[in-house]
């Protein structure tokens, strides 16, 4: 491949994933305490107790905030598909545009018609109605969510629709297999999830704040239960659809799994790697070692992937090879990475031949390319590798990042039920100076938990845009490597100042709180 496409490659990736990682630093915070805010409204309502109101209007500011911001983030993501990714956007437009047109008709609608009334609408609707609009809103932005991840959980498992070689694209065959499949209501449950979990963090850590300064410390303590309670409730969930996320992977992106573990050849009943540090030199087919002082937990993938500790977790030479395993020992053989480039290298030959007898108006021929491009299509993208290890994912960034993800997820769960404990049955431990510090770290540390699950999710699916049927390569756009260049550098610009803004709003907001009663902002 030359250089010049590697570059355009290479500068397009690296701009939707600023973007996107941008993006992601306000979208969960944003979600999650979209909840936050309405659960406290609700005890407002529920008691009546005004303390509860000025509590609720402060946690809206923040909030407020950061929605602005993230909104500014997620136009330009989308913008991106047609500016660098346009031949993706062709092949799939019909089925990918779908969701992301419902998030922005109907979705986000709820959010823009109801955070008005959230806003403003104070003492201008009666309680009940405020109360309402703000749960809109919380329905309204999961309603968001769901359809963004819809069309991403799509690209990792294409399904419910059929290549038309007529058209040169897939079209959408079933909205309902497209929506509601496996792989997406995982992805949307456990992804939602993690952002009760960040915002549960978020506002142990800025109440520990408040009351490491000493201030609104009745209001930080009340925020404090809410937070805790939400982050557990957001920790347990997400470890749950994790693993519901696992068995999905293992199904539909075994490469993916194998790239989480630094799997290279697996067994029957493998091991599940809980500490190692991965052997960088390692490439498939050699004889060296894959992970030094590893630290493993018997039969751990295989229950994981599987929820049986007597199955077979294909690794990385594997799956290259197309060889499996039975409990009892027996080799299987599945289609190898090699027999895949083939097939789909068919699959592309078909449809040029395709083309050829549609502008001769050769029906017969037609009809057999047709045939010819449905028999392959399974491995259609595969005609673009090179060698079948270009299939695999970049393995340390995955396997880092989800133990990253893994461990932090284990302390932000510790932190949570130290706060409802300590909140409940020993209230004064909880505004020790230590124990401040640590409520205050839970915020970096749950940015950090929630970027290194993105990337495993993302990077662990490369080199694809559409598993197995388009790699990045083939859906980019026809532009020329300076321009994106020049965009990357403005957007990193652009989005640390929005970020650097948010926070400063966020501080000088905070700052104020320190000097007047949390309880009647």
């Amino acid at each position: 491949m030359n250089e010049l496409l590697m570059t355009v490659i290479d500068w397009s990736r690296a701009q939707f994933a600023l973007t996107a990682m941008y993006h992601w630093l306000f979208v969960p915070l944003t979600i999650g305490l979209s909840l936050v805010v309405a659960i406290m409204e609700s005890i407002y309502v529920r008691t009546g107790d005004d303390r509860w109101k000025g509590i609720t209007k402060f946690w809206m500011t923040l909030f407020g905030i950061n929605f602005a911001i993230g909104v500014a983030t997620g136009i330009i993501l989308e913008f991106e598909f047609g500016t660098n990714w346009s031949n993706y956007s062709w092949f799939v437009g019909d089925i990918f545009g779908a969701p992301l047109a419902i998030e922005g008709i109907f979705a986000f609608f709820i959010e823009a018609t109801f955070v008005a009334v959230m806003f403003f609408g104070w003492n201008k609707v009666s309680k009940r109605f405020h109360l309402i609009s703000t749960w809109m809103v919380v329905i309204g932005v999961t309603l968001s969510a769901l359809w963004i991840l819809v069309a991403n959980s799509w690209m990792q498992y294409p399904v419910g629709m059929e290549f038309d070689p007529g058209q040169m694209r897939n079209v959408m065959k079933d909205f309902g297999e497209v929506a509601f499949n496996g792989m997406s209501m995982n992805k949307f449950f456990h992804t939602v999830a993690s952002t009760w979990t960040l915002a549960g963090a978020f506002v142990v850590g800025i109440s520990c704040w408040l009351m490491w300064r000493r201030s609104n410390v009745e209001g930080a303590r009340r925020s404090l239960k809410v937070g805790g309670w939400v982050g557990l409730a957001g920790i347990l969930f997400t470890m749950w659809t994790g693993d519901g996320s696992a068995v999905q992977v293992a199904k539909v992106q075994p490469m993916k799994l194998a790239a989480m573990e630094g799997l290279y050849d697996g067994k029957v009943g493998q091991e599940l790697v809980g500490f190692g540090i991965l052997n960088t030199d390692k490439v498939p087919g050699d004889d060296l070692e894959a992970i030094h002082c590893e630290i493993s937990i018997p039969y751990g993938l295989s229950i994981l992937a599987n929820h049986d500790p007597n199955t077979f977790v294909p690794g990385i030479n594997d799956l290259l090879n197309g060889v499996a395993l039975t409990p009892e020992g027996d080799t299987i053989n599945t289609v190898s990475y090699s027999d895949r480039m083939a097939m789909g290298r068919t699959a592309q030959e078909a449809l040029r031949q395709y083309g050829v007898a549609k502008e001769a108006g050769d029906t017969a021929a037609m009809a057999e390319a047709a045939l010819t491009v449905k028999d392959n299509f399974q491995y259609f993208g595969y005609g673009y590798l090179e060698r079948p290890e270009d299939a695999v994912p970049p393995v340390a960034l995955t396997f880092y990042a989800f133990r990253v993800m893994v461990m932090i997820g284990g302390l932000l769960l510790a932190l949570f039920i130290a706060c409802i404990v300590l909140g409940k049955w020993r209230p004064m431990w909880i505004e020790h100076r230590l124990a401040l510090i640590i409520g205050m770290m839970a915020i970096p540390l749950v940015y950090v938990c929630s970027q290194a699950g993105w990337i495993v999710a993302e990077v662990g699916r490369q080199p694809w845009v559409i598993q197995d049927l388009m790699p990045t390569c083939a859906g980019i756009s026809a532009v020329e490597s300076s321009s994106v260049q020049l965009t990357f550098w403005l957007f990193l610009v652009l989005f640390t100042g929005l970020l650097v803004a948010e926070v400063s709003i966020m501080a000088r907001y905070l700052k104020r709180s320190l000097s007047n009663d949390i309880e009647k902002l």
